[in-house]
């Protein structure tokens, strides 16, 4: 359990990465509070030898995990089998994704995590109904698709802002089709 709960903290904390905070030095392992110990024992021989923002990344998804609720451990473990069983070149073109997002400016993130939010408080099968809706559709369909969900929930640009509300469920009844 602590190993699998090691794995998706090393994954949370390179997530978060872009914003850790640290100084030059690190923590020295006796510094770390006694869950983080728990959690990072992995670590402890060479605990002194990481750089600090390493440590300060693992110290944060340390963080993260002991601050999630059962479901969101099981998720988490969930999303880390599916990072484990990613190709080397999946695995790249998820980081680059991330990294553009990082970019993006702030509104368009947050419109992201909005519709992110949204999407996960589907319930589970309404969300894997929704997932092969997409798979099965042609890149046109796709593109056409986003182009209705910018119009109907905004693109961080002025265009309807907040959270999508559960009845606007795109996909519900009648998928965006080219044409339609």
């Amino acid at each position: 359990m602590i190993g699998l709960a090691l794995n998706i903290i090393l994954l949370c904390g390179w997530s978060i990465a872009a914003w850790a905070q640290t100084d030059s030095q690190g923590v020295p392992w006796n510094q770390l509070n006694q869950q983080e110990q728990q959690l990072l024992q992995k670590f402890n021989q060479g605990w002194d030898q990481l750089p600090a923002d390493r440590q300060e990344r693992l110290r944060n998804g340390a963080r993260q995990w002991s601050n999630m609720n059962p479901d969101e451990r099981t998720e988490a473990r969930q999303r880390f089998q599916e990072w484990r069983q990613m190709s080397p070149d999946d695995q790249q073109r998820l980081r680059d994704r991330f990294q553009r997002f990082r970019e993006l400016p702030p509104d368009k993130r947050e419109a992201i995590r909005n519709a992110r939010q949204w999407f996960r408080s589907l319930p589970p099968e309404e969300r894997r109904d929704m997932r092969q809706q997409w798979k099965n559709m042609s890149p046109e369909e796709r593109q056409t698709y986003r182009r209705e969900l910018r119009r109907r929930f905004g693109d961080g640009q002025g265009a309807p802002s907040g959270s999508p509300r559960p009845h606007d469920r795109p996909f519900q009844n009648h998928p965006v089709r080219p044409g339609h």
